[in-house]
């Protein structure tokens, strides 16, 4: 009687016992790195948007993903800092914004998966190897077809204030990329008659002087690099960039290499133009302009 005892015992434990093809796998929880240079106020639209991309494609942070969100605060001088500070973290992907940022993660790792939501001249830049077969542990989206896009913008600056022959370009020669774009602008310009005064700003810091100088040039206009000015733009719509950059983030998840993602180029452009800055400097934009715009920022 015993032994029976003990034998259905062992039974019943048997039973009870859940077998490990039965119990139910743990979800993993993903780690993104957000590194951005402006502050996060600036950029709170972008950062939104990558989130809601994540959330359309399953992940929740909470839930199944943590995210840690770096910002400069506008410092170039910290983003080595806050590369170096994701590393630690073993982040699984870092997704950054703009040239610089990608020079200080590609310093601080080659071996976490990095999406660039957005670059310019990324091949130029020495970020990836090609567009189509980038290598390494990069890949993401360029900013631009072709550096030929900024003279676009120089030719609808000259739509918008036909009377401005002489052109200041407010560029970052430290920045890698920056020289083929100002050659573009460069060519635009020769090309439209206009005379390009180009003036130099490293940093936020030397904003003020650059002003000072293009005032003293004489120039009519400003056109910035990297980024479009205050007055209108025309190029991929940054925010969409960061929406898309995580479809990379999950191909990532999913087991593809970064070097296998071709580097995508956007081929929807937008052109804003802000009405607030244009009534701040008794600017009147042409209608035929304001008809083709994208957005109007009142």
């Amino acid at each position: 009687m015993r032994v029976a005892a003990l034998a259905l015992l062992a039974s019943a434990l048997f039973v009870a016992a859940p077998s490990t093809a039965d119990a139910q796998p743990v979800a993993k929880v993903y780690r993104v790195g957000v590194i951005l240079t402006a502050a996060s106020h600036e950029v709170k639209g972008v950062a939104t948007e990558l989130d809601e991309g994540l959330r359309e494609l399953g992940y929740v942070e909470g839930r199944n993903l943590v995210i840690e969100r770096r910002f400069a605060e506008g410092k170039p001088e910290r983003l080595d800092g806050l590369a170096a500070e994701l590393v630690r973290l073993n982040v699984d992907v870092i997704v950054t914004g703009s040239n610089p940022v990608i020079v200080a993660v590609k310093r601080a790792t080659a071996t976490i998966p990095v999406v660039m939501a957005v670059s310019r001249d990324p091949v130029g830049s020495g970020f990836v190897a090609t567009l189509a077969r980038p290598g390494g542990n990069i890949t993401g989206m360029a900013n631009e077809p072709a550096p030929e896009i900024v003279g676009k913008n120089l030719e609808l600056l000259k739509e918008a204030v036909p009377k401005a022959a002489r052109v200041a370009l407010l560029w970052n020669p430290g920045e890698r990329g920056a020289a083929t774009y100002r050659a573009a602008v460069e060519q635009a310009a020769a090309k439209l008659g206009m005379t390009l005064v180009p003036v130099e700003a490293r940093r936020r810091e030397d904003v003020e002087g650059a002003f000072a100088t293009i005032a003293r040039e004489g120039a009519k206009a400003v056109m910035v690099l990297p980024d479009a000015g205050g007055l209108m733009s025309y190029g991929p719509s940054i925010a969409g960039q960061f929406r898309r950059a995580a479809v990379y983030v999950d191909k990532i998840f999913k087991g593809a290499r970064p070097g296998d993602l071709a580097v995508e180029q956007p081929s929807t452009f937008e052109l804003v133009i802000n009405l607030k800055a244009a009534r701040a400097i008794g600017l009147a934009i042409p209608h035929p302009l304001r008809v083709r715009a994208d957005r109007l920022i009142e």
